[in-house]
C-alpha cells in the first residue's frame, strides 16, 4: 500500500491507489522510484497486489531526475522503475521484470507460477515476451506516432505493423485462457496490462 509520495503533491496521473501522506510513521519496507509510465505502473500495481507498504519516490523523467546522483546509486542505468528493499539492508533492484520476479518470489510465489516448473517457465516466457518485444515495440510505436518531432513514415509503419502483430499474439493467448498463463493472475499479466492499456 502506498504510504508517502516524495515529490509534487496532488494527484499523480494514471495512479489510482491510496495515498496516506503521514510523515510521522515508520519507514515502509520498500521505496519505489517511479514515474507513471507503463513500466513504472507495473511495479506500483504489483505492490498493491501483494499488499506491501512502499514509499513512492517521484523521478520526473521529463526533468531528467533519473540522472541525479541519488538515483544513479539505485540504478546505474538511469531508468525507472527501481526499488530499494529496506528489509534486506537497502538492497536495490532495477529493471521491471527483475523487480516483478523478486517481489513474487519473496511475497507470493503463485504470481511467478507456483511450484511446478512447467508453469513457472510459462510465466517466464510471457514475462520475457513482454519485456523483449511487446513493451519495446509499443514504446517505439508510441514514439513515432505521438512524440517524434520528425514525421517518419517508415518508422510509423514498421512499429505499427509489429505492434499489431504482437497484440494479435496476446489476443490469441487470452482467447484461450482466463489470464495469460492460465486460470490465475501472474506477473506476466501485470507486466502486460499497462502496455495493453497505453495508447498506441
Amino acid at each position: 500500500m502506498l504510504n508517502f509520495v516524495v515529490g509534487p503533491l496532488g494527484r499523480v496521473p494514471g495512479v489510482a491507489w491510496r495515498r496516506a501522506l503521514n510523515t510521522q510513521r515508520r519507514m515502509a519496507d520498500y521505496s519505489l522510484y517511479y514515474f507513471p509510465t507503463p513500466n513504472g505502473k507495473k511495479i506500483s500495481m504489483m505492490m498493491e497486489e501483494i499488499g506491501q507498504d512502499y514509499d513512492l519516490k517521484w523521478i520526473h523523467i521529463g526533468k531528467n531526475m533519473q540522472f541525479s546522483d541519488e538515483f544513479v546509486k539505485v540504478n546505474p542505468n538511469s531508468k525507472i522503475p527501481a526499488i530499494v528493499d529496506h528489509t534486506r539492508d537497502d538492497m536495490a533492484i532495477f529493471e521491471s521484470g527483475a523487480i516483478l520476479e523478486y517481489l513474487a518470489e519473496k511475497h507470493d510465489p503463485k504470481l511467478a507460477g507456483g511450484e511446478e516448473i512447467e508453469q513457472r517457465y510459462k510465466v517466464k516466457e510471457w514475462l520475457h515476451w513482454q519485456i523483449a518485444g511487446f513493451g519495446p515495440m509499443l514504446g517505439q510505436n508510441n514514439f513515432f506516432h505521438l512524440y517524434s518531432k520528425v514525421d517518419d513514415p517508415i518508422g510509423k509503419e514498421r512499429y505499427l505493423k509489429e505492434s499489431l502483430r504482437l497484440f494479435g499474439v496476446l489476443d490469441k493467448q487470452l482467447s484461450e485462457n482466463k489470464y495469460i498463463c492460465g486460470d490465475e493472475l501472474t506477473i506476466a499479466d501485470i507486466a502486460c496490462y499497462w502496455w495493453s492499456y497505453s495508447p498506441s
